[in-house]
């Protein structure tokens, strides 16, 4: 299978019912340039971080900034310090997983194997009947599926260990079944719903396309040309990955399984590796990765109130007063990350602390504000 002329994402809207919005052309201008960092805007800038890291009650804490290339990093926390230093630990990024599986999307277009336009379920089951307004690749990564947060049954299944490794209990099998099973209450394409469950369905229609296994497919388009080898789909050394912590702060979790979510959550990854992820959107041409991570960086839809809420295949992106900024937040059952980036200042942002997240919880707030201020 081939794909079009022009990859998606390309001009006018996804399924004809997202209004699409234009995107400037951000260039890495402050290496272009050969910026150089004067001595107080380093030293401003480890002031704030250091101001970032107190702020946030969890045992480990890492804010990590680069700017055009020069990284700065801060850790702290409530904790003892690990064996291992905080800023050479896996972290879990939950729910940021998604910006790596929104790339794998972009990059398996370019490259001609898909369009974005495959239905999920033909890819799943290829003996299947179409449905007359499927639910296509496309559908799933923008969260306009039709699809709820997660399965009606995911929630009796994940009860027993609702406390400590809840979406262990669904495995890929189930949740594909229940998406096939699935009737959505609207056409696909016309509502915007934020779906752990459409992304997963995505991550197993983008195996079951190209005959390769999940984590096999996402090292060989995305981690391994990238440079990313502190990056994990799993817990393998207790030495390397961070422990997370309950929401008291004190209490250590365990590592999180993602079960059949994989591509919705299971990315664990160091400060460094994130930073380079950041860095790779930040300067694309730098990258074999070029033309998927300008794809990822293209505006695809409106929603809400005036539609002011604008989306990429794999960011929320936001207005400054000089140009937007893109993020993803992530939370498992014992740590949370953050992750953003802003062409117009050339900077990169990585927060990650080892805390559930729990009511009125300053740890997104914090390293927004940060990155919306560069």
């Amino acid at each position: 299978m081939t794909g079009p002329a022009t990859p998606w994402p390309g001009p006018g809207a996804a399924d004809g019912t997202d209004v699409r919005v234009g995107e400037e052309d951000y260039a890495s201008a402050g290496r272009a340039l050969g910026v150089v960092l004067a001595d107080g805007d380093g030293d401003s800038l480890r002031e704030r971080l250091v101001s970032a890291v107190d702020a946030i009650d969890a045992p480990d804490v890492v804010f990590a900034v680069s700017r055009f290339g020069h990284r700065t990093l801060h850790c702290g926390g409530t904790g003892p310090p690990p064996p291992v230093p905080r800023q050479d630990l896996r972290y879990e990024i939950g729910s940021a997983t998604k910006a790596y599986t929104g790339l794998l999307l972009a990059q398996l277009i370019q490259r001609g194997l898909l369009t974005g336009g495959e239905p999920a379920a033909a890819c799943l089951d290829p003996g299947r009947r179409t449905d007359a307004a499927p639910v296509t690749l496309a559908h799933l990564i923008t969260h306009t599926a039709g699809l709820p947060a997660l399965p009606a049954d995911f929630y009796v299944r994940a009860l027993p260990a609702w406390r400590t490794n809840p979406y262990g209990r669904y495995p890929a099998e189930r949740l594909i079944g229940a998406f096939l099973r699935h009737r959505p209450r609207h056409r696909p394409g016309s509502r915007w719903h934020y779906s752990n469950f459409g992304v997963s369905v995505l991550g197993h229609a983008l195996a079951a396309a190209t005959g390769t296994a999940w984590e096999e497919l996402l090292g060989a388009q995305v981690l391994r040309p990238l440079g990313l080898s502190g990056t994990a789909l799993a817990a393998e050394d207790p030495k390397a990955d961070a422990v997370g912590h309950g929401k008291d702060g004190r209490t250590p979790t365990l590592a999180f399984d993602a079960g059949g979510f994989q591509a919705a959550g299971a990315v664990r990854a160091t400060p460094h590796d994130l930073l380079t992820f950041l860095e790779a959107h930040l300067d694309p041409a730098g990258t074999p990765l070029g033309d998927a991570l300008r794809a990822v960086r293209t505006p695809v839809l409106r929603r809400g109130l005036d539609r002011r809420h604008v989306h990429t295949m794999a960011w929320f992106r936001h207005p400054t007063d000089a140009g937007p900024m893109y993020f993803h937040s992530g939370a498992t059952l014992g740590q949370q990350a953050f992750l953003g980036f802003r062409p117009d200042t050339g900077t990169a942002l990585v927060a990650l602390c080892t805390r559930r997240f729990r009511a009125r919880d300053s740890f997104v707030a914090t390293a927004y504000g940060l990155l919306a201020e560069q």
